[in-house]
Parts: structure tokens; sequence; C-alpha cells
């Protein structure tokens, strides 16, 4: 298979030039066959006004070798498809009472450590604390219209992880030398996605197909005897000479269990407490960050990143923002969401929290991203394994205090003026949930205020009117990523408790769909006992 890097057309062009400009590239006469398949299709927004589309494919010819040779052009490569496969096992090892995995959590870690097993013949229990997606998705906008939060099935919490109800973003950063990506958004697309996550540089599914992607996925796993329990919480567990036992669902009964994964999400702070008090688990708090989702209409980010004559012609367009500080910390944006709504993401009464959500379409009025600023261990009042935690409670707390319940927002000039907005400017707030204007100030510590803005003036320099005085803020983005890392060895199970295996976002080991995704995969091989080595 030869591999065309860098083919470049113009946005306007027609599925017969590219395919001329494949012919081109490789030096093939208009009567030889050609088959190819768009590996990556991303624009090119550097030379305004004029953009350009850019193309990877991949091409099956005959004599590819001597064709490679001949054409002699760095962007034309020899290349091999990388196909996952998941190893065979022993079935019987994982039949019978307490042998059948045990998978605590139906986030995409969960899933796709639960769809593995499955290829594999294997019937696995998903235990998860909320409910079902469909149940879920009726809970959240419940919530949304009227204030009433269900604790288990909310934003956070319920069948799909926290990553369903945001931009539904698939790229990710993870090296993947073994196709567990591929694999990942070829499973999406078998159970309902759009075949191009396949090859977009920056594919999105959008919680409206997320959703019904996700409840394919649990049919088809329940029909291959995969056993789902929502509504079910692991509140403790037993160990015998250093190996988990069994586990207790709900207070009221134990399961008898010889391996469980822990794929609990970032937000499972009940069950962080649980382990920790165990003290078998080795536990540390982490870095992560906390911000403020920041609105801009959408037209004006298009008009900067596409330009004028491109600007109402293209997709919602994205941005990535980061900046270094000189007082050693980052900002940057995280799940920049375009054409979407900014929500209420709570889990906890008196606590509140927000994210970002786009549908398919992207087509909100507004865009807007989480800016975020980074903080440490050295950041919390103590250096025990939930330090973070109370980090996050602490701000939580103030959010929903200040805006007694409703989303607190502000507009950016007089954030940084200190004082409290009484409206909006040129545009408003597309929002999931009830809002309100307030001051913001005080929510965060000093530093990590003031680095805030410092990151808006800088970004400023990147996007034209980023820091725009009527740029609405809303508070807080607490859950960027787990407050706390649960270790585990090489063979991905915990340091110290044999059968336990620590998994996901929620353990400390991803950052979005896709690295969760690839993580519970990584767990399922480690099961079943095989490592990759091509």
């Amino acid at each position: 298979m030869i591999r065309v890097n860098q083919i470049k057309l113009p946005i306007s062009h027609t599925k017969e030039q590219l395919e001329q400009k494949i012919r081109k590239m490789l030096k093939l006469e208009a009567t030889q066959p050609l088959v190819y398949k768009i590996v990556k299709k991303s624009i090119d927004a550097r030379k305004k006004p004029e953009l350009m589309y850019v193309y990877s494919v991949d091409v099956k010819t005959a004599d590819e070798n001597r064709l490679v040779k001949k054409v002699n052009n760095n962007n034309v490569m020899l290349t091999k498809e990388t196909i996952y496969c998941l190893p065979k096992s022993n079935l019987s090892r994982f039949s019978g009472e307490g042998n059948r995995p045990v998978i605590v959590g139906a986030g995409p870690a969960g899933l796709f450590c639960a769809y593995a097993f499955v290829q594999c013949k294997i019937r696995p229990i998903v235990i998860e604390r909320g409910k079902t997606v469909e149940e879920r998705t009726a809970d959240v906008s419940r919530f949304w219209q009227t204030g009433i939060l269900d604790t288990s099935s909310n934003v956070q919490f319920g069948e799909g992880g926290a990553g369903t109800f945001s931009d539904g973003k698939l790229n990710t950063l993870v090296k993947d030398p073994v196709g567990r990506n591929r694999f990942v958004l070829e499973t999406f697309v078998k159970f309902g996605a759009p075949e191009h996550i396949l090859y977009e540089n920056k594919p999105h599914i959008g919680t409206d197909i997320l959703a019904r992607v996700i409840q394919n996925m649990r049919h088809s796993m329940e029909e291959a005897g995969a056993e789902f329990r929502f509504h079910t919480c692991m509140t403790d567990y037993r160990t015998e000479n250093g190996h988990i036992t069994e586990i207790e669902l709900n207070h009221n009964e134990w399961l008898r269990a010889s391996h469980v994964i822990l794929a609990i999400g970032h937000s499972a702070r009940d069950t962080f407490r649980m382990l920790a008090a165990k003290k078998e688990l080795h536990m540390e708090a982490k870095s992560f960050a906390v911000g403020f989702r920041v609105e801009h209409p959408q037209a004006e980010i298009n008009l900067v990143q596409y330009g004028e004559k491109y600007a109402d012609k293209l997709p919602a367009a994205p941005y990535k923002v980061t900046a270094n500080l000189p007082n050693g910390r980052g900002v940057y944006s995280f799940c920049m969401c375009p054409g979407g709504y900014v929500v209420n993401a709570s889990s906890e009464e008196q606590r509140l929290a927000v994210n970002g959500m786009s549908y398919s379409g992207r087509n909100g009025k507004n865009a807007n991203s989480a800016i975020i600023v980074s903080v440490t261990p050295e950041d919390f009042d103590s250096q025990d394994a939930l330090a973070g935690v109370r980090f996050q409670e602490k701000i939580e707390q103030k959010a929903y205090q200040l805006g007694t319940g409703k989303i607190p927002q502000q507009l950016f000039g007089d954030y940084c003026r200190n004082i409290t907005s009484t409206t909006y400017g040129a545009y408003e707030s597309d929002t999931k949930g009830a809002h309100i204007l307030c001051n913001l100030r005080g929510l965060f510590p000093e530093a990590i205020e003031n680095s805030f803005i410092d990151g808006m003036r800088s970004f400023s320099r990147e996007i034209q009117g980023f820091d725009r005085e009527d740029a609405i803020l809303s508070g807080v983005e607490s859950r960027t990523s787990s407050p706390v890392r649960i270790t585990r060895n090489e063979s991905f199970m915990s340091s110290n408790v044999a059968g336990i295996y620590p998994c996901g976002e929620g353990a400390g080991y991803a950052g979005g769909i896709m690295s969760a995704a690839m993580d519970g995969l990584k767990i399922a091989e480690a099961i079943l006992g095989t490592y990759f080595t091509r």
C-alpha cells in the first residue's frame, strides 16, 4: 500500500479533482486502476484569504515498490495497514462464579474494556452507578430545565461517562503503534457514527449521535452475554492474601470477583474516599487545571480562523490556545466546543461545575472553551491523596453559593475590574441550565485569577478579540481531569492489590474519550495475558 501525503486542493474541489491529484502525484495514467482510502483530511488556513484542504490517502495499485521508486517524492511512501487484533485466551479461565471480569463504570474506558472481552467471547459484568443513556438523557434535560439534580444520573454519572454530554471530540495525542485508535473509531462507526470520523483531523460525534452509538454498543454486548447492572455502585471490597475476592454493591450485596477494572471516572469522589479509607491501594494527588468556560460569537471565531472569504462557508471553526506564563503556570484551552453550549455539569448537591457541549451539527451561535490554569499538589491544603478532591469541592461550593444554584457568569472586562456584571454586551450566553450575572472574583486563589487574566491577554495575540470586554465567563470549570492517580504496575494492575486494575481517566491514565477508550483496551489485553509487540 502507498501513503500519499500533502495532497492540497482548493476548498471547493470535487472528488474527481482529488483523484486527478492523486494520479498526478503517483504519475499514474488515466487508464490505470485507482483504489484509495482517505486517512486524514484537514484545513490549511495559514495563507488567507485562500484556504486549502489537505489530504493523506492510502492507495492500492499494481507494482507499488517500483512505483514509489519511480515517483521519488518525500510525500509518497510505502506503508502497511495496522490492524488491531485482540489476543486469544483460555475461555475457561473467565467462566464460572467469581471469574467473570467485573468492570466498575460504563464510561468509554469501561465500555471498551467490556467490548474487548466480548470480542474474545468472554462475558463481563459492568456495574454503573447511573442509569442507561436513554434515562440519563431525560434526567439531564430535566435538571437543566428545573434545577432538580439526580446525584447518580447527571452530566458526570451514567452510561457513557462524562464525555457523553460534551462535544464528543475523538482526537488524541496518545501514540498508537498497534491500532487501538483506529479500532475505537471503527467501532463507533459500526454502531452508528458517521464515517468521516475515520479521517477528519479533529473528529467529533456530538452528544446527540454519541448517545445513540453508546446505546447500540450496549445492546450488542448484551446479546453476546455481557451483563450490565445500572443503579449499582461499588461501595467496598474484600481481599484475601493480597488479592481481591469480592466487591460490595450498594452497601447491601457482595459479588465475587477476581478481576476488577476500576473505570470509575474523574468525579467518583465517594469511591475515591472509600478506596483511600481502605489504605490498601496506593493513591496520590495529581495535577489538573481549573478555570472558566469562555464564550465568543462563533461567527467571529470563524472570521479569524478562516478569513472573510470562507467564514460562512465552512463548518464552525475550532481553536486551540496555550501559554506558559513567567510564574510557571500553564494556561490553555480545553474541550473547545464550536457552535456549542455551556452546560451545568454538577453532580453533587450544593456544588456547581460547568462543562461545554456541542451537538453533531455544531450550529449553536457561540463558541465556548474552558480556559484553564494548571494547579499542582503544591496548591492544595495538604499532601494526602484526596487533597485535590477537596480543592475542587471548595471552589464548586463557592460557585454554587455565588449563583444560588445557577451558573454564575461575568463579562471578562468586569472580571478584570473586579465588579459585578449587570448585563451582557453585544451577545448573550448560550447555556443549558439557569444562569445569573455576578462577580466571579474570589472563586479561585489570587495567583490563579491573575494567571487566567494573563492567559486571556496572551491569547488575543493569536485570536484577535479573544480578550474582548464582553467575552462571557461561566464558573467553574473544575472537572478537567481526575485529581487522583491510583497507581498501577507494568502489568496495569494495582501496585499492591492483585486483581484490581485502575483504568481510564478516573484512575489518572487518560484525558478524553479516545485515550480512555484506548486505556480500557489496554486493560483487557493485560487481563487476557498478552502484550502486543510489533
